[in-house]
């Protein structure tokens, strides 16, 4: 394991995130190298304290652990298909959104090139980046996040190994990102509302973030009836849900605003109380939303 934190660092891709992660590496004083397809974006962070590789061969030959900052797997293994053969026993850890299924492609890809690999993902904006509470999580060679494990760190006091399986980490982000849309589209939504009476949606701020902690106190509370399949404790039923279907339509009628959005979820109520869950807990959506065996 390294004992020294100040281990040599690849970042590949400087978008926004890949930019906080170099410049948290710098701050503690890490050797970082980085590199990008356009070079302009390293400039910044030369000034900083960087070095910029010309080319990809020399950003992956610069350090023994690599951290990708692209949009994709696909991205990723693009980039660094010129140095391929570089990547031999380096560890690579990858930090972009994608499928689980995705990252398993990238973990075969890894290996075969003789790379120890990770995947990972940032649960966070780019601005917390280096914050003691910003969540990281990987999975994949456990090894590489037992070696690198105070060096990640740096890039947020929060950070997970979730399994030896490689798509885990892809898994996770999948899975919890799958709240921001709609939640945002709900708020969205509601600033819409508000707008069409001459109201600021900044007023609504307060309001929301209570709302929401709200939803955050109950989630324990669905995620044990989900996994215990018991639904029978109804403090907000689906057919509780299933009637604020017409206040809906109400908001439409009087502000104007398309509330459409919301028209799969109302169906997904009704074929929840159509299976028998109509006076079973919200929570018993998970049942309709789960895909049964084709036999």
């Amino acid at each position: 394991m390294h004992t020294n934190d100040r281990t040599p660092v690849t970042v590949i891709g400087l978008g926004a995130i890949g930019t906080a992660l170099a410049e948290a590496f710098l701050r503690a004083g890490h050797p970082t190298t980085v590199w990008n397809r356009t070079a302009a974006k390293a400039a910044p962070l030369e000034a900083k304290g960087a070095e910029h590789a010309e080319t990809i061969k020399q950003a992956v030959t610069a350090s023994p652990l690599v951290i990708t900052a692209l949009t994709t797997f696909e991205d990723t293994r693009e980039a660094l298909e010129p140095a391929g053969a570089e990547l031999r026993d380096r560890a690579l850890i990858t930090l972009n959104s994608g499928s689980p299924a995705a990252a398993r492609e990238t973990a075969t890809w890894a290996t075969d090139h003789k790379a120890r690999f990770l995947a990972g993902a940032v649960k966070n904006v780019p601005s917390a980046v280096g914050a003691p509470d910003t969540l990281l999580y990987y999975s994949g060679d456990r090894s590489v996040f037992e070696e690198y494990e105070p060096t990640l760190r740096i890039l947020g006091g929060d950070t997970v190994h979730l399994g030896d399986e490689p798509d885990l980490a892809a898994l996770y982000e999948m899975a919890v990102g799958a709240m921001l849309l709609p939640a945002l589209v709900g708020f969205f939504q509601g600033a819409a509302a508000l707008q069409s009476r001459g109201l600021e949606a900044a007023s609504m701020v307060r309001f929301a973030g209570k709302w929401l902690d709200m939803i955050k106190s109950l989630l324990p509370i669905y995620a044990t009836e989900i996994d215990t399949g018991d639904y029978t404790d109804a403090a907000s039923s689906v057919n509780l849900f299933l009637a604020g279907v017409a206040h809906d339509e109400d908001l439409t009628r009087e502000t104007n605003v398309d509330t459409s959005w919301l028209t799969p979820l109302h169906d997904l109520l009704r074929r929840a109380a159509e299976a028998g869950h109509g006076e079973h807990n919200i929570s018993a959506l998970t049942e309709v939303l789960k895909k049964q065996p084709q036999t």
